[in-house]
């Protein structure tokens, strides 16, 4: 059975993103970056040589990202195997939303809980060997789209 493996993300709707980002940098030390969000990274704790980051993120209050129901966060979960995941949840007659999104970032994928809720899954992508890690840049945090 597959099973989540963390949380990647929180993403929420505010009627001023960079306002209530900068409010968060200022009063709580958030490290915002230029896309408008913060990444925290960390380690595995069973396997302290993988790095993983946990996302969070202030969207408009506009957005369609979160899908239809008018939800005003979403949670994103890692996973391990992103396709097993989206086919467990299929067999279960879970809501599973066709598109899947590949990026440099690795794959997401998308369900619609009980509740009615949009969430995100998100197979990170596998980790580099420490002299690959050395010779790569840092990967640019996942700029998400704010519409």
């Amino acid at each position: 059975m597959e099973r989540v493996t963390g949380i990647g993300g929180i993403f929420f709707k505010t009627a001023d993103p960079k306002r209530l980002a900068a409010w968060y940098a200022k009063h709580l030390g958030v490290p915002v970056e230029a896309w408008g969000g913060a990444s925290f990274n960390w380690r595995e704790h069973a396997r302290p040589d993988v790095e993983g980051t946990t996302v969070w993120s202030p969207f408009a209050q506009d957005t369609e990202y979160f899908g239809p129901n008018g939800a005003s966060f979403m949670v994103n979960f890692r996973v391990r195997d992103l396709e097993a995941m989206l086919g467990q949840l299929r067999r279960a007659r879970v809501k599973v939303d066709p598109k899947v999104e590949v990026s440099e970032f690795g794959p997401f994928g998308w369900f619609t809980d009980p509740d009615g809720r949009r969430v995100e899954l998100w197979q990170p992508p596998a980790p580099r060997r420490p002299r690959e890690a050395k010779a790569k840049a840092k990967p640019k945090a996942r700029r998400r789209k704010r519409s």
